[in-house]
C-alpha cells in the first residue's frame, strides 16, 4: 500500500492512503449511507459481493484502525465491545477517488481490447 502523505498530529502519524485494497473499498462503501458496527460492515460486504469477498475480524479491525488514523472514518458510539463507525468527508473523497480510478482502469482495458 502506498503512502502519499504523512503528517504528525497529537503525536500520532496520520496516513493518507493512495490506493485502497478491495476490502478497504467495500468497508468505505458499507459506511456511505449510515453508521455501522464491525459485524454490520462484514455482513454488508458479504451481501454486496454475494460472498465473493469475506473480511475476517483481524483484517476488518486492521482496516478500521488504519481508516481512523487516516481520518477516513470516526468512531461515534461504544456499547461494551460494540463500536459504531461513520465515514468522514475525507473518507467519502477517498471512496470517490478510488471509484474513479477503478472506472479508469476498466476504460483502459476496454480501449485496449478494441485496438
Amino acid at each position: 500500500m502506498s503512502i502519499l502523505d504523512e503528517e504528525r498530529s497529537d503525536s500520532m502519524a496520520k496516513e493518507t492512503l493512495e490506493i485502497l485494497t478491495e476490502s478497504m473499498f467495500y468497508v468505505l462503501m458499507a459506511l456511505l449511507k449510515q453508521p455501522k458496527c464491525g459485524t454490520e460492515i462484514a455482513q454488508f460486504v458479504l451481501e454486496k459481493t454475494k460472498k465473493r469477498v469475506e473480511i475476517g475480524p483481524g483484517t476488518l479491525y486492521t482496516i478500521l484502525s488504519k481508516f481512523e488514523q487516516s481520518e477516513y472514518i470516526e468512531e461515534i458510539a461504544v456499547e461494551g465491545r460494540k463500536r459504531t463507525y461513520q465515514i468522514t468527508d475525507i473518507g467519502k473523497k477517498a471512496y470517490v477517488k478510488e471509484k474513479s480510478r477503478l472506472y479508469q482502469m476498466l476504460d483502459d482495458a476496454a480501449a485496449e481490447e478494441m485496438s
